[in-house]
């Protein structure tokens, strides 16, 4: 009896996944589908507090950061903003950075990105850095090939 129900547990977990997958793939198909991604490695010059997205001029995502998120990212890790639907031809996107660089300053910088949308799937990045030689934080968004 045990073993049954682990095994139907096991099941119901990969028809999980595999629903999951599908209704992935039906919301956001490859031909029109857009992902932001951000990464940050910038902690000596900038502490991130939160981002904004537009894509032409539309609100697309906000993300205010906890304290466990941006310490994933000083190792490294890749947060998506959005996933999204957008039609093929030319977009913009802007993204609005706010947080505390260098003296305590308050920063709130903004970014944009012209760029097409071709029938696959789009991926952008962005990299928030510090730069050693000016020591203030960059920020740019960059198009993943």
């Amino acid at each position: 009896m045990q073993q049954e129900m682990q095994d139907l547990k096991e099941k119901i977990l990969q028809v999980n996944r595999d629903l999951f997958i599908l209704e992935e793939d039906l919301l956001f198909p490859s031909s029109t589908q857009v992902n932001v991604f951000v990464s940050y490695d910038a902690l000596e010059y900038f502490q991130l507090d939160g981002v904004s997205l537009k894509i032409n001029d539309r609100p697309i995502s906000n993300h205010l950061y906890t304290e466990r998120e941006l310490k994933a990212m000083n190792r490294g890790a890749v947060q998506r903003l959005f996933t999204g639907n957008l039609p093929v031809g030319e977009h913009e996107l802007v993204a609005v950075v706010t947080g505390v660089g260098p003296s305590g300053r308050d920063y709130k910088r903004a970014v944009s990105l012209a760029f097409e949308k071709t029938s696959g799937t789009k991926y952008i990045e962005l990299k928030i850095e510090g730069d050693d030689l000016r020591q203030q934080p960059g920020f740019r968004l960059k198009q993943w090939e």
